[in-house]
């Protein structure tokens, strides 16, 4: 990133803004809170953060979601420079941004703990992935 840019707004969006959505807003702002601000949202919203998502955060990475975090529509949240869709298998929703790329993961909504860490870590690695990309100047903002 260019010294002296304002860091780039980035979205991770999926229909509920419930799980993964909220995974990511997580843990960008725990991995790359130096390169870009994180934002989660959707076209719907829960009640709650899906609760398997809380707990297994709150184990493996020390973060209480629920503390900082709520379901949000699109409209709730800044404008953006980045939309990440998180792989919703119906139609994602659609934000206005300079890039925009889909991570394809399925919902875990529903199965193990085991399924939701390895969704967890490949968010994970997606985010320090974006962060590097949009650090190194490869994802033109």
């Amino acid at each position: 990133m260019v010294p002296g840019m304002n860091k780039p707004n980035v979205a991770f969006i999926c229909v509920h803004n419930s799980c993964r959505s909220q995974i990511a807003e997580a843990l960008g702002k725990l991995f790359a809170s130096d390169v870009f601000d994180s934002y989660s949202a959707g076209t719907e919203t829960k009640d709650r953060i899906n609760q398997d998502a809380v707990r297994l955060m709150k184990v493996h990475y020390g973060i209480d979601m629920e503390e900082s975090q709520r379901s949000k529509l699109i409209d709730d949240i800044p404008p953006v420079d980045v939309v990440i869709t998180m792989g919703c298998n119906v139609e994602c929703p659609y934000l206005p941004c300079r890039h925009r790329e889909d991570w394809d993961l399925d919902d875990p909504t529903g199965n193990s703990d085991e399924v939701f860490l390895d969704t967890m870590k490949t968010i994970e690695k997606n985010v320090l992935d974006l962060k590097d990309r949009i650090s190194n100047g490869s994802i033109q903002l």
